[in-house]
This record gives C-alpha cells, sequence and structure tokens, in this order.
C-alpha cells in the first residue's frame, strides 16, 4: 500500500488534473469575508456532487459573479438561481437544497458554516464526503476522509479494501491509512483517477503501479524457463 502511494505521489507531482485546479479548495474566493469564504467552500463541494469539475467551475464563477452570500442565495428567486447552476447535475434540486441550507445558515449559525460533522451533514444535500471536505478545508479540523467515486473505486482497485459503498469505504480506510494522510489521500486519488485510473478503461499501461495492481490489465508476461 504505501509503495503504492508513493508511486501515485509521483504520477500526480504535475498537479495538473482538473481536482487540482477547479476543485473545492479553488473554488471559493480567498479574499472574502472569512464566513462568505466558508460558504463558498460548501457550496462548491454541494454542486461538486455526480458533477465533472470544470462544470462545478463555471458554476461557481457565476454565482461568485452574481453575488455568492448567504443572503443572495436566501433572496433569490429559485428560477434564477437554477439558470445560474445549470447544466450542474440535478441543478433544480441542488437549488433547493442551496436555499434551505442559505435559511438555516443564517438562523442556526451565525451566518456561518457549522464546525463539526455531523453538523455538517444535517444540512440538506450535504453528505459524509462533503462534510469532510468541508472540514477540512473552510476550518482546517481533519475527522475523517472525504471518500467520492474516485477514491472508493481506486482504493477497491489497488487491493487495500473490498467494500461496497463509498461509507464504508471511508471507515476502512480510516483504519488502515495513517492519520496524516487523511487530509491529502482525496486529491491524490481523484487526480489520479482522473487522469489514469479512469472508471472505464483505465490507462493501465501508463501507471507505475501496473505491476503491482490486481486490477492491472498491463502487468509484465512472466517469462518461460
Amino acid at each position: 500500500m504505501a509503495e503504492q502511494i508513493q508511486r501515485i505521489e509521483q504520477m500526480r507531482l504535475a498537479a495538473d488534473a482538473p481536482v487540482d485546479t477547479m476543485g473545492c479548495h479553488m473554488l471559493a474566493d480567498k479574499t472574502a469575508d472569512p464566513k462568505v469564504y466558508r460558504f463558498q467552500i460548501l457550496v462548491g463541494l454541494m454542486l461538486s456532487s455526480q458533477t465533472k469539475d470544470q462544470v462545478t467551475s463555471a458554476a461557481m464563477e457565476r454565482l461568485k459573479n452574481y453575488g455568492l452570500t448567504i443572503e443572495n442565495i436566501e433572496k433569490i428567486p429559485n428560477p434564477d438561481l437554477e439558470k445560474l447552476l445549470a447544466p450542474v447535475s440535478f441543478y433544480k434540486r441542488k437549488a433547493e437544497y442551496l436555499k434551505k441550507v442559505a435559511v438555516i445558515l443564517k438562523k442556526s449559525y451565525h451566518s456561518d458554516i457549522p464546525a463539526t460533522l455531523k453538523e455538517l451533514c444535517d444540512l440538506p444535500g450535504v453528505g459524509p464526503k462533503m462534510a469532510n471536505l468541508a472540514l477540512q478545508v473552510a476550518w482546517e479540523k481533519v475527522e475523517g476522509i472525504g471518500v467520492d467515486t474516485h477514491v472508493h473505486r481506486i482504493a477497491n482497485r489497488l487491493g487495500w479494501i473490498k467494500t461496497k459503498t463509498p461509507i464504508e469505504t471511508e471507515k476502512h480506510l480510516m483504519g488502515i491509512l495513517p492519520r496524516e494522510r487523511w487530509q491529502t489521500i482525496n486529491k491524490l486519488l481523484v487526480g489520479f483517477g482522473q487522469q489514469i485510473c479512469l472508471p472505464v478503461r483505465p490507462k493501465c499501461t501508463e501507471c507505475l503501479n501496473r505491476d503491482i495492481c490486481p486490477a492491472s490489465t498491463a502487468k509484465p508476461k512472466k517469462s518461460v524457463s
């Protein structure tokens, strides 16, 4: 496992995957008020679910140009918000979630986002992956591992675990990964999954782990003596 991670880090040295330039850590306005910045991080994560980083990034730019604050999201009519979000996956549902979240944050959290995993997960449209990443990026708190489809797929492909759901994957990874890896493993594996370990037709011939990955289709042939 340690060797596989080291090789993935080597493949990711260029840091030029979509997640590196359009991940949640890059979408919020760092010059904004801290509360606004944290809210924008959460919004980016909510929009990113089942949506390509490029689409999420474009939607975030439209929202920021409109004025991405709790107050503005609370007041904007649903049809107008939907236009700003489209073509984000499930943009109509996410528009509803965003407005509900804005009301909750204003009423219960002094127009800020919660600083605990449970409170974040209690927000409409926020799951464990989003909550973990929001804590890490917005509050610099590491309580778990952000597991999305890339992390779930790759951890199973590499033979680290054998799980059926991202929730199971997070639990098992927390048991086998050193805590100092919890914050970095998501971005590492997501970028790897976007460029090489693709969901369909992974580029095994380009992967440095091809000789030690159980799922590799490009393992060196054994010589016949």
